[in-house]
């Protein structure tokens, strides 16, 4: 089974993006355009991306500098989505934190082999879970850190250090971020048959065979958020990885 571009391909995007414009107009978010730009650039990232992967997939060195084209794409994306772009280094250093393990661990079982072919797809798909855990515990700590900024300072007068104090509002934010994965892995095989299934499926593997990357895929995906998510949080903590406003305000 394959699904090859052509004209009905072309009418059913077009009519899945009418309904989602129409959804948004009758519901009044607002997010017409915002809409529009993703759907623009969704096609011609993929249409890149799928050149770009034939050209580089049987060459190691070109795949991993591709993957870290895709991670860096990343931390820019989650950066601006968490309205903290100076503090890039930090975000990068959470999510590589969550993610290099998990490389290094499937690497090292020789769970799947050293190749473009098996790395860029197992490694983006982390990757792009690891990015939006750091989004989500980004603006659940950031919006709690602004609303909550008298109970900062109450803990400040009580003599806590501004880590510590900031650890106090953060903390039980933190979990949030995590929520949506740990879904994802509890109904997978029961609500969703989630992209890694579907591709070996549809490359003509077995079941088992499906179910078997699946399963490797989810716990990475487990494993990269939770430490991602971890290191931002101390990182958010120390007043390193903090938009700029919080950085000025989060004072000892």
């Amino acid at each position: 089974m394959s699904i090859a571009p052509g004209w009905p391909v072309g009418i059913a995007l077009a009519l899945l993006l009418v309904l989602t414009l129409a959804a948004h107009r009758v519901a009044g978010y607002g997010l017409e355009r915002p809409v529009l730009v993703a759907a623009v650039r969704a096609v011609a990232q993929l249409g890149v991306a799928a050149l770009l992967i034939a050209a580089v997939v049987g060459s190691l060195p070109l795949s991993v500098a591709l993957i870290l084209v895709m991670f860096a794409m990343g931390v820019l994306t989650t950066t601006r989505r968490v309205e903290a772009p100076r503090a890039w280094r930090w975000a990068a250093l959470a999510m590589a934190a969550g993610v290099l393990p998990v490389v290094a661990i499937v690497l090292a079982t020789r769970t799947i082999p050293p190749r473009g072919i098996a790395l860029i797809p197992v490694v983006g798909i982390i990757v792009g879970n690891a990015m939006t855990a750091h989004t989500l515990v980004g603006r659940r700590a950031f919006a709690a850190l602004r609303e909550e900024h008298s109970q900062y300072e109450a803990c400040l007068s009580l003599g806590l250090l501004p880590r510590q104090a900031i650890l106090e509002i953060v903390h039980r934010r933190a979990p949030e971020a995590l929520l949506p994965g740990l879904d994802q892995v509890k109904t997978t095989g029961v609500v969703t048959l989630p992209g890694a299934f579907i591709g070996v499926m549809l490359g003509g593997g077995t079941p088992v065979q499906a179910a078997t990357a699946q399963v490797l895929v989810l716990f990475g995906i487990m494993a990269a958020q939770t430490v991602t998510v971890l290191v931002a949080e101390r990182l958010v903590a120390s007043r390193l990885l903090v938009p700029k406003d919080l950085a000025t305000s989060l004072v000892d």
